[in-house]
Order: structure tokens, then C-alpha cells, then sequence
């Protein structure tokens, strides 16, 4: 499943044009079709197709795992799942082999939510709160302190692993970051997240932001998802490189399931709880 940077990446290529040469932004939606109906997830899908017609493109974004578009009178929320994805470009017929969703918007241009799984879902609310309210705060928020993380950690008796993969903790991380972040910040994912120190919490923050900056920096991570041109994946310290040498201490990565997830970590570096 995408996580942040790999969202961050579709919602600026989308800003970008995805090598158009043309914007999403200022475009208005002149027709919209539905071919799954269960993609969208709110309101209907023949209203939707209504409703979003006319509506112009106001601003592009993200939060948590989700895209945002801003438009003239709604907001359309997408979440992509385990293989959606954003397609933009012109073209009268659906861009897409698994095109569940299309909208047509002046000057040719197209936007499609292609999605060979069906997991992912569409949102067009007036309230993004409606859908966004349960999130916990963006990794990158300035209020998020090395002191308030130590008072959000120590609220919750949770291991680690699954605390980190919580939205309502902390929203946009994944199995991959959670795994990097974790070994970059040298604790345990099996760590009872009550019991670390106060500099412990501020050097998993600071782990958490940097694999996350350097995700983003690298257009995040193309495995086992649609590809992105991402190359994250090149440069993991741990995740999914089960027996190979940590670049740390070169001792042999190990992988165990926390939470039914696959958890990679190494023994020498992040040391297991008693």
C-alpha cells in the first residue's frame, strides 16, 4: 500500500501535469463517468457524476495516505490503497487498464483513478473532516514536539510497531517507514511503547521525519505498487532485506510478524525487550 511519500509524490505530479505540460489546477470538470460504482465510496456514484460536474480545481494536496483535491464548492478525497492510482493526460477514452473512475476536464485533459484490486475509494464531501476527523497529526506538523510525542507515546501501552502503524497516532506511516524509522531510531518494534525514555521518543520523531524526507526526496518507494519511477527501495536499511547485513553493524537482518505484518529489524542494533 502507498504510504506517504509515495501519496506525496502522486499529488505534486498531478500539480505538475504528469509531463502534459499542463496543470490539474484551474481546470474545470466538463464530464464524469463511474465504471465501478463501489469506487466511490461517498455520495452515491450517480450523484457524484451530478454533483462534480462544473466544479473547478482549486488546489492539490495530501493528508495521511489520502489526496486531496480542492475544487469550487467540494472536496474530493482519494484513497488509493493497495494498487490504485492517479492518471492524468489527454484522451477521450479511459487512461488506464483498470480505469474505475474518469473525469473529463477542459482542453482535453483527463484525470483517472485506475485500480486493478479495487480497494481504493473516492470521496466528495463539503466537510474533508467528515472522512479525515479520526486522523492523528501530520508527521511534519510543527506542534508535534519531541515533548508531545513523548506524552502521545506514553498515553498509549501499545508495542511499537503497531502504534506506529495507527493513523489515529500518527498519520501517513506504513509497514515500510514504521520498519525504516524504527531501526533508525535503534528500538525494538516489539518495545512496549510506554517504557522508553524521553530521548528515545525525540530519536524516533527524528527518525520518522527523515525517512520520510528522504522518501519523498526519492519519489518514494516502487514495490509491490504501481509503479512511480520511485527508488526508495534501493536505499532500505531494513525492510525486506531479511539475512542481509545491517549497514550499520552488518549483522543479518531478521524479519518476524507483529500485528500479522511483516516486521524487519536487526537484533544487534534494535535490542529486544526483556
Amino acid at each position: 500500500m502507498p504510504e506517504l511519500p509515495e501519496v506525496e509524490t502522486v499529488a505534486r505530479s498531478l500539480e505538475a501535469g504528469q509531463g502534459t505540460g499542463s496543470t490539474i489546477l484551474g481546470r474545470t470538470i466538463q464530464r464524469a463517468a463511474v465504471a465501478w460504482n463501489k469506487t466511490v465510496a461517498a455520495p452515491s456514484a450517480t450523484a457524484f457524476k451530478k454533483r462534480i460536474v462544473g466544479q473547478q480545481v482549486t488546489g492539490v494536496g495530501r493528508r495521511a495516505k489520502f489526496i486531496r483535491l480542492d475544487l469550487s464548492e467540494d472536496v474530493l478525497l482519494v484513497h488509493l490503497r493497495m494498487s490504485g492510482d492517479l492518471l492524468f493526460g489527454r484522451s477521450d477514452s479511459p487512461i488506464g487498464k483498470y480505469s474505475r473512475l474518469q473525469l473529463y476536464l477542459d482542453d482535453g485533459l483527463q484525470l483517472s483513478f485506475d485500480d486493478a484490486r479495487k480497494f481504493g475509494r473516492v470521496w466528495l464531501v463539503k466537510d474533508p473532516e467528515d472522512v479525515l476527523g479520526g486522523l492523528g497529526p501530520e508527521p511534519f506538523d510543527p506542534a508535534l514536539t519531541p515533548k508531545a510525542v513523548h506524552g502521545l507515546i506514553h498515553a498509549r501501552k501499545r508495542q511499537l510497531k503497531p502504534l506506529l502503524l495507527d493513523q489515529s497516532f500518527v498519520a501517513g506511516l506504513g509497514n515500510i517507514y514504521a520498519d525504516e524509522a524504527l531501526h533508525g531510531a535503534r528500538l525494538h518494534p516489539l518495545t512496549s511503547a510506554h517504557t522508553i525514555s524521553a530521548k528515545q521518543s525525540a530519536d524516533l520523531l527524528a527518525a520518522i521525519r527523515a525517512v520520510l524526507k528522504e522518501g519523498i526526496r526519492r519519489n518514494g518507494a516502487s514495490i509491490d505498487w504501481v509503479y512511480r519511477g520511485g527508488d526508495f527501495q534501493n536505499h532500505f536499511k531494513v525492510y525486506q532485506r531479511t539475512g542481509k547485513p545491517c549497514p550499520r553493524c552488518a549483522t543479518p537482518i531478521e524479519r518476524i510478524v507483529v500485528g500479522q505484518r511483516g516486521t524487519h529489524f536487526c537484533p544487534n542494533c534494535q535490542i529486544a525487550p526483556e
